[in-house]
């Protein structure tokens, strides 16, 4: 090939890439456009959350305060939305389900399998703030009915394991989990109701140049993002001081990264990332994140409330701020009846007295008025007492807010006093309960499907030699080196299925133990049971640390492990009616089915006479070596 044909095809490329910027551009606008009285209703949101209430969204786009219509007339909020949002939140976090996979059967491979990725996913929630991050999603989608998780892969995450031939450290890598709001999201189908749905979504975000030089080695010009002109809906434009609506500049790139789903012509999809007029990275889709090990869009929605034929949900203060508008007008009203019955309306004879004077100093008392001979003195007007109609309509606007929210006082920490019976509050806690029921539902699945993908990207990306500490059960330090081709992807099953907060944890457990589920047939709670009903209540630390029964059932379990390779001598310390339940469990499991086994199992039966003969001994009397030394 020679210099021309090199030129020719080197400018064949620029052009291609220059049309391929310009359609992701053109496809965001549209997408944009798209959702534009969408995005109002967020911005309507926020403002009604933060306290700036005398607003309205305009049919084209944008936000415009309302003006008084008299000068007189008394504008203060009295904010019901932000209390209810926060009784909301509070009970959405407490019942957040843990992500710990329970084994699909109680065969001893699926048990260990469950426990290596429940502790990956332990590993991931500590490493990426999970708490923090769910929270903050929760409150987007609150506030706009929907939010979103972006799982991805760092490059430089995790420890550090190598230096390449430049110096450049090199990561083992780890899971990324961010929340993202719904502004920055834009599905190609408004009238789909899930990801799966959509054949492509484009993540759009504001980010500083530095960041776009750092992860792609590209400088690009940043750009003064404004209320007019910022590409994602000015949410991030608004802030709220004191109830005005302040803009705030900055000079950012727009990000556009356009995820479009498998197909025939690109069996691995597609994935462009556009920044200023820049092709950043073009190929397939990262992440085997889909249900059937297929590549998928990395990213999880979780809605407020669903709506059927939509993509996104809807937020509770949406549904709240006509109520708001009307108990704000009531509240300023009465105010406005009470000053007029506390300051007083006068009727004065035209000239009789100096208007302007009364009007500036008012009727102070012990004033003394003077008013022209012959002409009828000042008088203030009866205008009545205070109309019932204001305290019936502020009633009924209280009790909708509770209707409408799902939140009532109990749930605000609010007295009820017409409630006092133990029956009667366990119903209103139901109630409110089953009024978060679609929310919370939308909350488990999102969480539980986020776990999903961490598993997923851990078994394409982790390797074949991962090394993990993490603190088991009694605080118990364990290493966990494994391969990554070992995580399930399939069947995954998750604890918390039906979510409770630590209180009802606790009085469940009070409950089985009055009825003695927990307890053997002396009346006694066993020994590997104590540790763990105490954690449960909050005692599990060094403080219970005498209580050996846990290290007893670790050490066990530990041999089991090692009766694999080698035989394992019995100490004379060991509690063997645990260690003789333990290799019993052990010896159940399916591991022994296949006859190459026969060997392994020949050694955990030898071990297992071994303790029941020590146990047999201490039953009739007999000293142990360690017992006889001391006597001695």
């Amino acid at each position: 090939m020679n210099e021309f044909d090199v030129k020719a095809k080197e400018l064949s490329e620029k052009k291609r890439k220059e049309a391929l910027v310009a359609e992701v551009k053109a496809d965001f606008e549209r997408r944009r456009e798209a959702r534009r009285s969408i995005e109002n209703g967020w911005l309507l949101n926020m403002r009604f959350l933060s306290g700036d209430q005398y607003c309205d969204a305009l049919p084209h786009g944008g936000i415009v305060a309302e003006e008084k219509k008299f000068y007189w007339q008394t504008r203060r909020v009295y904010n019901r939305i932000a209390p209810i949002v926060d009784a909301r939140m509070s009970k959405l976090t407490n019942l957040r389900p843990t992500l710990q996979v329970r084994a699909f059967s109680d065969e001893e491979s699926d048990v260990q399998t469950a426990k290596l990725s429940s502790a990956v996913l332990e590993y991931v929630q500590d490493a990426v703030d999970f708490p923090r991050v769910a929270a903050r999603a929760t409150l987007w989608a609150e506030t706009c009915g929907s939010a979103f998780y972006k799982i991805a892969w760092n490059d430089k995450g995790g420890r550090q394991v190598s230096v390449d031939a430049n110096g450049v450290p090199v990561y083992e890598g780890e899971v990324c989990v961010s929340a993202l709001s719904a502004f920055e999201v834009f599905p190609d189908r408004l009238d789909a109701e899930s990801i799966d749905e959509l054949h492509s979504l484009i993540h759009a975000q504001i980010v500083a140049p530095s960041y776009v030089l750092e992860t792609f080695g590209v400088a690009v010009e940043g750009e003064k993002q404004t209320g007019e002109n910022d590409a994602l809906g000015v949410y991030a434009a608004y802030a709220t001081d004191g109830g005005a609506g302040v803009k705030k500049e900055s000079e950012g790139v727009l990000l556009i990264e356009r995820y479009v789903k498998p197909s025939t012509q690109y069996p691995d999809g597609r994935l462009e990332i556009v920044a200023g007029d820049c092709l950043l990275y073009e190929g397939g889709l990262p992440y085997l994140c889909g249900d059937r090990n297929e590549r998928g869009f990395p990213f999880v929605k979780q809605d407020c409330l669903r709506l059927p034929g939509a993509f996104f949900g809807q937020s509770v203060i949406h549904r709240l701020i006509p109520l708001q508008r009307a108990y704000n007008a009531v509240r300023n009203r009465k105010h406005e009846f009470l000053n007029r019955l506390a300051m007083g309306i006068v009727a004065v004879e035209d000239g009789s007295i100096d208007c302007d004077e009364l009007a500036e100093e008012g009727l102070a008392p012990g004033k003394v008025i003077v008013f022209r001979q012959g002409s009828q003195p000042p008088q203030i007007l009866d205008v009545g007492g205070m109309p019932a109609e204001f305290a019936a309509e502020e009633e009924w606007l209280e009790k909708e807010f509770t209707y409408i929210s799902g939140v009532s006082d109990l749930a605000r920490s609010s007295t009820t006093t017409n409630v006092t019976s133990a029956s009667g509050l366990q119903l209103l806690l139901s109630q409110d309960d089953s009024r978060l029921a679609a929310t919370m539902d939308s909350v488990q699945q999102a969480v539980q499907t986020v776990g999903r993908h961490i598993l997923r990207l851990y078994r394409q990306l982790a390797g074949n030699a991962r090394l993990m500490t993490l603190t088991g059960e009694n605080k118990r330090v364990q290493l966990y080196y494994f391969n990554a081709s070992e995580l399930p992807t399939a069947d995954i099953r998750f604890v918390g299925e039906v979510a409770a907060t630590p209180a009802e944890k606790r009085e469940t457990l009070l409950s089985l133990f009055t009825a003695g589920l927990l307890t053997d047939e002396d009346g006694k709670v066993p020994k590997e049971h104590r540790n763990k009903i105490l954690d449960a209540f909050g005692f599990g630390d060094e403080k219970n640390a005498r209580d050996i029964s846990a290290l007893h059932v670790a050490k066990a379990s530990d041999e089991n492990v090692l009766l694999l390779s080698k035989e394992v001598d019995v100490e004379e310390f060991d509690d063997h009616a645990l260690h003789v339940n333990e290799h019993t469990r052990y010896l159940l499991s399916s591991v022994f089915e296949k006859g190459e086994k026969s060997e392994v199992k020949e050694r955990v039966l030898k071990h297992l006479r071994a303790h029941k003969a020590a146990l047999q001994k201490n039953e009739v009397g007999e000293c142990t070596p360690a017992l006889q030394e001391i006597k001695k």
